[in-house]
Formats: structure tokens, sequence, C-alpha cells
């Protein structure tokens, strides 16, 4: 990470002015919208942000279904956020960067860009839009927001690009849901929503 990375923040007064939430929020369509807002995305040093809880960091995060198996991983050592090292997670995902904006669509095009970064596909998916995290508890809750993807995968054909996804592989939904302790609490509130669904 450049030391002056500028991320994509939304002002957190426009997050709860579109309807404050703790956990995971399913988003419809007008919710989506106002979170989403290009007019209202900004990009600021990374360096002041992640101290900063008057903005949001939107993060994308992305899980890799195959039917009724997930995708998951141990953050490594690698990882850029101390914070969450030696956590396991099933979000693949991290920050949208300026240079992200050349695209018609900066929050799209970082997601797509954190992705293809992190681990490499070699099967049919479909992408769909699942839903919102926060948890201000955290002083990285406190300054991120996640955007919940759902990736339907054709096959368990996934590999890990990074040495931040160590120990990567897919499980059953219903062992994951017994060893949330072992999580984040971004993908405890993951969890717990698919195992509703």
């Amino acid at each position: 990470m450049p030391k002056d990375e500028r991320v994509l923040v939304i002002p957190t007064e426009r997050f709860r002015a579109a309807g404050y939430f703790h956990g995971f929020r399913a988003a419809d369509d007008t919710y989506r919208g106002a979170v989403l807002d290009p007019s209202t995305f900004e990009f600021r040093p990374r360096s002041e942000v992640e101290t900063q809880p008057e903005f949001k960091q939107l993060i994308p995060y992305v899980v890799l279904k195959c039917g009724s198996e997930l995708f998951h991983y141990r953050r490594g050592a690698a990882g850029t956020e101390a914070r969450l090292r030696s956590l396991r997670s099933i979000g693949i995902g991290g920050h949208i960067s300026e240079e992200d904006a050349r695209g018609d669509d900066p929050y799209h095009t970082g997601m797509m860009r954190e992705l293809t970064e992190e681990v490499a596909i070699d099967c049919e998916w479909k992408d769909s839009f699942f839903g919102f995290i926060n948890d201000d508890r955290t002083p990285v809750g406190s300054v991120h927001l996640g955007v919940v993807h759902l990736v339907e995968l054709a096959a368990q054909r996934v590999q890990s690009r990074e040495e931040a996804l160590a120990e990567a592989g897919f499980s059953p939904l219903t062992e994951l849901a017994t060893r949330t302790d072992e999580f984040e609490t971004w993908s405890q509130f993951v969890l717990a929503e698919l195992t509703r669904v």
C-alpha cells in the first residue's frame, strides 16, 4: 500500500441519513442507491481516514459460494490490516483506490480489481448484491462500511493469489457456522445471515 494512497470514502453522516444499522443489512434499491451514490464519493488519504470516524471507507466484501460451501481463509501476516491478522474470513476485497476512478464506475472497477488481485477464478460465476455490514464497536469497523457481494461459482476452482490469504479452501456453510469464533466480525455477520436464507 502506498503511504499516500487515496481511498474511496463517504461522509458517515450520509450513511446515518440513509438509515443507521449495526451488523448486516440486506439492502433494497433505495438504500443501496443512497449509500453508493457517486455524487457523495470522495478520495482521501488512507493514513488519515483510518482514524477518522466521520468518514466511512467503502469496502467490497465478496463472498464466494459453490453450492452449499463457502470459500474461506486465514488472514496472513502479509495483509495490510494488522488489526485483522490471524482471523479467518469469508470476504475477499479491499479499499477502492483513486486510480479506480479512471473507469465509469469507480466502486465496481475497484471491486473487480480487488477480486482479481486476490484470487484466480477458473470457472463460470455470477455476482449478486447481498447487502451491507457495519460494526462501530471496533476501531476497524468504525471507519469502514462493508458492501457485500455474493458470487455463485459453477465449480470450486479458486486459487489464492496472495500470501495474505492463507490456508484457503472451501467448507460447508453448516460447518463454518459452528466455528464463528475463529472469524472476523464481518464474516460472523454474513455467516449468520447466510444460515437464515
